[in-house]
């Protein structure tokens, strides 16, 4: 039977998007593995959003919260606000207290990747708060750590991502993921889903 990672994501202007494609091709790499990607709700107004600029949403299907107890691990992509994860991230995980009440996430493996607009915006503090969800949902967060080897400490460029998952800088909005961070994107989802295929019972 084949192992179902899910990445979901939320992206307002594009980059995190970006980024669930190639962790979406990392995932889809490792046999026995079938990826589906989602974005979650969105809770701003086409007038808002318009007025902020933002691009018309991607193709990638809306989940609601019960979609994710199918899958046996998750990747979550978001965008920082303040060093936190986005509000509609926030309110999609705030919607799925009927799957905590049943503890039909415990044991799932579930990883991060996320977009700030600087160097200081949130890189690590971004995912490490929001590893607070996960864990009372029980699941288990898969870092990527310092697998990615040597492109982790390249100092030539600017790049985003930690050993917390892939992430990127999107500056104004004009700055786009670089190709160093759309392989460590790659990366983290063949990663994981190696892992969530070894937790299932397979062999990665």
């Amino acid at each position: 039977m084949a192992v179902k990672v899910y990445v979901v994501f939320y992206s307002t202007y594009g980059h995190v998007a970006k980024l669930a494609e190639e962790i979406k091709k990392g995932a889809a790499s490792v046999e026995g593995v079938e990826v589906k990607i989602w974005q979650v709700p969105e809770t701003l107004s086409e007038e808002v959003l318009g007025k902020m600029g933002a691009p018309p949403k991607p193709d990638a299907p809306i989940i609601t919260p019960q979609e994710l107890a199918e899958a046996d691990g998750i990747l979550f992509g978001f965008p920082t606000r303040f060093g936190m994860m986005a509000a509609q991230m926030k309110a999609f995980f705030d919607a799925t207290g009927g799957l905590w009440r049943e503890q039909s996430l415990a044991g799932k493996p579930a990883g991060i990747f996320f977009s700030t607009g600087t160097q200081g915006g949130g890189q690590e503090t971004t995912p490490l708060t929001a590893v607070t969800q996960l864990t009372h949902h029980g699941m288990v967060f898969v870092p990527v750590g310092y697998t990615f080897g040597a492109k982790m400490f390249g100092m030539d460029s600017v790049q985003g991502g930690s050993p917390y998952g892939a992430g990127t800088f999107a500056g104004d909005g004009s700055r786009w993921p670089t190709e160093v961070e759309l392989e460590h994107a790659f990366h983290q989802g063949k990663y994981f889903a190696g892992i969530a295929k070894r937790l299932k019972g397979g062999s990665a």
